[in-house]
């Protein structure tokens, strides 16, 4: 990261994290759900950087829809982390403005999940 570059995304990323940590510790959050993210995290990721080299070497590359699909299913942070380590698609305004929609669309699934659930987990 060079200097002057916004650090926002990785603390967003890592304020996310630390929510659902905070979250499944008290009990509002299943362990699998937190589980996940860091599953489909790693996997966003992990799909950025085959992306990102594939790109460099002039390789097939994975569709962008494939990236969204990663993002809205809970993976956004660790997509999030690679547009900004990885200098990834963090510069395409038309990719950007339809990652934003996958995030937004994530946290809302989520919260959906935390104002519908009748009682906490600890409860019987």
């Amino acid at each position: 990261m060079g200097r002057g570059e916004s650090k926002a995304p990785l603390w967003l990323a890592a304020l996310f994290a630390a929510c659902l940590a905070g979250a499944t510790w008290h009990a509002c959050l299943p362990p699998v759900v937190a589980a996940a993210y860091g599953i489909f995290s790693i996997s966003a990721f992990t799909v950025y950087a085959i992306d990102k080299s594939a790109a460099h070497h002039g390789r097939w590359r994975t569709p962008e829809k494939t990236l969204h699909l990663l993002a809205l299913i809970g993976g956004w942070p660790g997509a999030l982390l690679a547009q900004k380590l990885l200098r990834h698609k963090s510069r395409e305004p038309s990719f950007q403005a339809v990652f934003l929609l996958t995030v937004l669309a994530n946290c809302a699934m989520l919260g959906w999940f935390f104002y519908t659930r009748p009682t906490p987990l600890t409860s019987s």
